[in-house]
């Protein structure tokens, strides 16, 4: 069973930054520099060092002068207990009171620091202990495993390629809301008919439509190719 080790311990802040890093370490080479997480926090580059240091002190992540910054196996539970709280609140949200895809984001960011582990477990019963949300993220399970499976960006696909469209980011609601208006969602068919050349839009089939996809959503659109 998950322990409170990370919400109960180190504080609100510590879990944004913890899950910070960890979506920028899964993105990227394993190491995060300083304003990149600052960019996506929306905080300063001081800050963002005082934080990674403060969270080097305790343990929870090593930082490297001018390589960056990586969660040590300690800060990687904070960072997956709270991913667990917030993904499973987003399905809650979703399945049991309606609450559209693109708003659920907002809703469990205000509450995944705060709701118990009796209730976590809860949740996570009454929703028959799902594997992912309802943007396709995958939920860590009780004991902090997760499974990312394997998906290629849609962005990376050529003329021909097709697949199953199983992830999207859930930053930007309103690429969500698009989305939706469309009748696209998880587990529909894709297949990618054309790319413009010089990074242009891509014109991609699916059960409901042709749609052409930009290069900023198609780049947050994850497909499982076969």
């Amino acid at each position: 069973m998950a322990t409170p080790s990370g919400n109960r311990q180190h504080g609100e802040a510590v879990e944004n930054y913890a899950k910070a890093i960890y979506a920028l370490q899964r993105r990227g080479d394993g190491t995060v520099g300083t304003n990149e997480l600052a960019d996506r926090l929306g905080v300063t580059a001081g800050s963002a060092s005082a934080m990674v240091k403060r969270m080097a002190d305790l343990g929870l992540a090593s930082h490297a002068p001018y390589k960056g910054v990586t969660l040590s196996e300690q800060g990687e539970k904070v960072a997956l207990e709270v991913m667990r709280h917030h993904r499973l609140l987003e399905l809650y949200l979703h399945e049991h009171l309606g609450v559209p895809w693109d708003r659920v984001h907002e809703e469990a960011e205000a509450l995944e620091h705060v709701i118990s582990e009796d209730l976590e477990a809860r949740i996570a019963a009454k929703l028959g202990h799902p594997t992912h949300d309802p943007h396709g993220d995958p939920i860590p399970d009780a004991d902090l495993r997760i499974d990312e499976g394997d998906s290629v960006s849609l962005s990376a696909l050529e003329p021909g390629a097709s697949g199953r469209f199983v992830r999207i980011s859930d930053e930007d609601p309103e690429m969500l809301r698009y989305l939706a208006g469309r009748g696209i969602q998880i587990g529909d068919a894709v297949e990618v008919l054309d790319r413009q050349p010089f990074g242009g839009p891509l014109t991609v089939r699916f059960p409901s439509v042709d749609l052409s996809i930009g290069g900023d959503l198609a780049r947050a659109m994850r497909v499982a190719v076969g």
